[in-house]
């Protein structure tokens, strides 16, 4: 019994066999495949369905997509004439900036200087003509008015005086034609003083290392909240380098207060050059150390010539500056430290011409308090 078991396992084990050699494509090499196929050399790449946005990206978005809508694009038309007295049109572009709903802009005056026609293009590409209903030629200012089918969205107004250097800034305007483009960094520095290439010095300007180039002139520098903090203004050369110029917005607010009030807008002037001096250079020339502004120069027929006050007597060599010394140094401005460079700039913005700044000075070892009557600005 035992025996036949083992022979009918036998068969069994035998015609298995003879089925699969037969039937099917067997090898030794068929059967080692899967132990011997290579590594693939190829793998399908990840996919994400988007990157995600850190807080200083959304915030930029954020303030882009509410202030876009309140930047416009400004052309200005000039009709001049050859050397043979044939008529062209020259056109300058710019930026401004809405700043209530009835459709009254901020600008550069150097935007529409001259011209016979200012146009205005708004964020939704409609486009209405300007007046320039007040200029500040000695900040290059200047507020023009539209009159829109609507209410226009408008941008609120910061407070320039509260600026610290490094603190972000975001910049929107036209360069090169290039409509609503955004731009963004930081306050390189502050109190800062450059020559136009339209005439008028331009004091207390904020730098910024947020692209600015042709077309941006007259739009807005804003801050992380999005208010606007200055009104873009100026580059050193022909193209941006990473050093652009605005006007503080506090200067700009002293234009809307004379056009609200009616007055006629009149920059006043002090007329000097100077250059802030602390701590232990101060101690080195005999000045207070607590800081202020030392005298360059002043000014022939200037507000601060007319009170009497003095420039440098002789110059030193400090490390590769040239530095003027023997002049008047300015410790106080109504009653408030001299405590930055452009102390006297901010001052100004809320003085007219015709009031009086009064100022300490400190000069041959004593202090003297110096009435100063302002007048009106040159250009």
């Amino acid at each position: 019994m035992k025996a036949s078991r083992v022979v009918l396992l036998a068969i069994l084990v035998l015609g298995s066999f003879l089925w699969v050699t037969s039937k099917a494509e067997w090898s030794l090499r068929s059967v080692a495949a899967p132990f011997l196929r290579r590594a693939a050399v190829w793998s399908q790449p990840s996919q994400v369905k988007g990157a995600g946005l850190d807080a200083d990206e959304l915030n930029n978005i954020g303030i882009y997509k509410r202030a876009r809508g309140s930047t416009v694009y400004i052309t200005s038309t000039t009709v001049e004439r050859d050397i043979f007295l044939r008529e062209y049109t020259s056109r300058d572009l710019g930026s401004g900036v809405i700043i209530n709903p009835e459709g009254f802009i901020l600008t550069n005056y150097h935007v529409i200087s001259g011209g016979r026609q200012i146009q205005v293009t708004l964020g939704d590409l409609r486009q209405y003509n300007a007046k320039a209903v007040d200029v500040d030629r000695s900040d290059d200012l200047a507020l023009i008015k539209i009159d829109p089918r609507k209410t226009l969205p408008f941008l609120p107004l910061g407070d320039s005086d509260k600026l610290q250097v490094g603190q972000k800034v975001l910049a929107i305007g036209n360069p090169f034609g290039l409509e609503g483009t955004l731009t963004t960094g930081v306050v390189s520095s502050i109190g800062r003083s450059i020559q136009s290439e339209q005439g008028p010095r331009l004091e207390g300007m904020i730098q910024t290392d947020a692209a600015i180039n042709g077309g941006n002139s007259g739009g807005p520098l804003l801050d992380s909240s999005g208010n606007v903090i200055g009104i873009n203004t100026a580059i050193l050369g022909q193209s941006n380098m990473g050093i652009g110029f605005a006007l503080p917005i506090n200067r700009a607010k002293a234009l809307l207060e004379d056009y609200k009030s009616g007055r006629v807008t009149e920059r006043p002037s002090l007329g000097i050059t100077s250059t802030y001096i602390a701590g232990d250079f101060a101690e080195a020339l005999n000045l207070p150390a607590s800081g202020g502004l030392l005298i360059q120069a002043v000014e022939p027929n200037s507000s601060a010539d007319a009170a009497g006050l003095r420039g440098a007597q002789e110059a030193i060599i400090v490390g590769n500056s040239r530095i003027g010394i023997g002049g008047d140094f300015i410790t106080t401005a109504d009653g408030q430290k001299v405590e930055r460079e452009d102390a006297l700039v901010r001052i100004f913005a809320r003085k007219r011409v015709g009031d009086t700044l009064d100022l300490t000075i400190f000069r041959n070892g004593r202090s003297y308090h110096v009435p100063v009557k302002l007048l009106r600005a040159p250009f």
